[in-house]
């Protein structure tokens, strides 16, 4: 009785784990058309909304102005813009957004690594340089003069934020030193003054 009840258990089971692997789920949830239609939407919002650096820190002392910093964990804890809130761009949902932003009018001025030359460990620069194996010397002299993808976190930031509500998003848009004296930068690997 033992070996039959055992034998039926597992019966059962292979039959269960048959039938999961042969059930339809249904589509993810990802729609590139939504996307395409957002970004085609935010494209000229956020042309009008790109500042420099000047402006960036004037608007940074009104008072409910938030700078969101929105790369990893780990770079935002070594460095990151005095004052910046942080959440990572992979944590955006409207609830993580509605924690760090108080409202969906609050003004928010965003950066990413692209803003910033001089420290390419904490600041690196996300340019993709098309690659293509090279068949023959002219090919490889092409594929040098190729025009790099900028791929900075910016953009997905910005068409993300305006998607969730959040439309009174500026952006730095000027590639800063780090040394610049008119920033001030706080984190693990920054020296207290």
């Amino acid at each position: 009785m033992k070996t039959s009840t055992a034998m039926l258990i597992l019966s059962v089971m292979v039959a269960n784990a048959g039938m999961a692997q042969n059930k339809n789920y249904p589509k993810a949830k990802v729609s590139f058309e939504d996307y395409k239609a957002l970004v085609t939407k935010v494209e000229a919002h956020r042309a009008g909304r790109l500042i420099d650096l000047n402006t960036f820190l004037k608007m940074s002392r009104e008072p409910g102005v938030i700078i969101l910093d929105t790369r990893s964990t780990f770079r935002f804890e070594r460095i990151h813009l005095k004052g910046a809130k942080h959440l990572s761009f992979t944590d955006f949902t409207q609830d993580s957004l509605g924690k760090v932003l108080p409202s969906l009018e609050t003004r928010i001025l965003i950066y990413c690594n692209n803003n910033f030359d001089g420290n390419q460990t904490d600041f690196a620069t996300k340019i993709a340089i098309p690659r293509r194996r090279p068949s023959s010397a002219l090919t490889t002299q092409f594929a040098s003069q190729a025009k790099p993808i900028m791929m900075a976190l910016n953009i997905p930031t910005y068409i993300n934020l305006y998607g969730y509500g959040y439309h009174n998003v500026y952006e730095l848009n000027e590639s800063v030193k780090v040394n610049d004296p008119r920033i001030s930068f706080e984190g693990t690997i920054v020296e207290l003054k």
